[in-house]
């Protein structure tokens, strides 16, 4: 209530010319960051004048009409039924109307499928439920999930207020690094059901459909941070996949790749080592909350009907390669973590549901194991 009664006085305050609705509420399209955002902008804008000029041209006449031609100033209705004039001006008019608005439509529409040129590519995949991106020029490769603020606070009975904490649902562990003042070119698929990778500040949304590819294009401008949110209902957690672009200078973003790189040679070598088992589970703990405690939930209890308990399962607690079979490839609504988790992560948190949650197996995986499990192809996408 309280929030209708800001936006109406918001609303009264503009018509008045006392204010602007802009501070807590937006009226009209955003500009965005990137030379499409600003085309469909602009476009929007020539479409709502003409859309205007014609309301204002119909219903003036119309009340001008009724207003001056009433029965109380003598004025009889005419009776005829066909005026062949009348009626090839209502078609030609409408006609010259919407091919004058269907060019810069047209001319915009082919704008955003033009990716052309492109200076590097991305290949975004959706999952149910977080995003996967892959640098098809340097190799980089890695999955962005919800922050762990939030997945904290959105659980059930969490204790915690959402207010307090920052970009709630918006923000994600890993975001989406490009550099500025280049022609970026998006390949979208999906590895389980439709999703949809829509970012405002960029001025376009994609679909991500399973077994399809889709593509776009964009130019960012300014440097900073360009937050969205899958925009398909995907399934249960649809509401926190969100999405984090960050912009940077280009020798900024190079030094961001190089990084990577040396992340990646690092994650390479923890996973060669041998892990303490209470390594492991104090490390599984973490991975767990972040991936399987929103389907399973927090305690291991699960839902029932719909998502099996962890604690006191068959499968948990017995042999180890099956356990280890089943997240890999994954099954019914369980997505394959074989290729989502990097071998510490996985032999973490298999370790922690069989020694924590209630279960006490007593029994450890090591990384270098699952590393031989993992899918090829994950591995042949880390080496290019």
């Amino acid at each position: 209530m309280k929030k209708t009664k800001q936006l109406f006085a918001a609303l009264t305050l503009m018509v008045l010319g006392l204010g602007s609705a802009q501070a807590d509420y937006t009226l009209d399209l955003m500009r965005g960051v990137t030379v499409i955002s600003n085309e469909v902008y602009d476009l929007h804008i020539l479409i709502l004048w003409i859309c205007i000029f014609i309301g204002i041209a119909v219903f003036g006449t119309m009340f001008y009409s009724i207003y001056y031609h009433r029965k109380s100033m003598g004025h009889k209705a005419e009776q005829f039924h066909e005026n062949t004039t009348v009626e090839i001006i209502w078609t030609i008019i409408p006609t010259i109307i919407l091919v004058g608005m269907a060019i810069p439509a047209t001319k915009t529409m082919l704008d955003m499928d033009d990716s052309r040129e492109a200076e590097m590519s991305i290949k975004v995949t959706g999952w149910q439920w977080k995003w996967e991106y892959e640098y098809m020029d340097n190799g980089i490769h890695f999955f962005s999930s919800l922050d762990e603020a939030s997945n904290e606070a959105r659980q059930k009975n969490s204790g915690i207020d959402p207010r307090s904490v920052p970009h709630y649902l918006l923000n994600v562990d890993k975001p989406l690094v490009v550099p500025v003042n280049t022609k970026i070119r998006f390949l979208f698929t999906a590895a389980d059901v439709i999703h949809s990778w829509w970012v405002p500040d960029l001025g376009w949304k994609k679909d991500t459909v399973p077994g399809f590819i889709n593509e776009s294009w964009t130019d960012i401008k300014e440097v900073g941070t360009y937050r969205g949110q899958c925009a398909e209902l995907c399934g249960k957690d649809h509401g926190f996949m969100p999405i984090v672009v960050i912009a940077k200078e280009k020798a900024d973003y190079d030094a961001w790749v190089e990084e990577q790189k040396t992340l990646a040679i690092a994650e390479a070598n923890a996973a060669d080592k041998e892990w303490a088992v209470d390594e492991l589970i104090a490390k599984g703990e973490t991975v767990y909350a972040n991936n399987c405690a929103s389907c399973h939930m927090a305690d291991g209890a699960g839902m029932p009907g719909t998502f099996p308990a962890i604690s006191g399962s068959a499968v948990v607690t017995g042999d180890m390669d099956s356990q280890v079979d089943l997240m890999m490839n994954g099954k019914g609504m369980m997505p394959a973590f074989g290729q989502m988790l990097s071998a510490v992560d996985f032999a973490a948190v298999s370790t922690f549901i069989r020694n924590g949650l209630g279960n006490s197996v007593g029994d450890s995986i090591q990384p270098s194991a699952i590393q031989t499990l993992q899918p090829a192809s994950t591995e042949e996408d880390d080496d290019e």
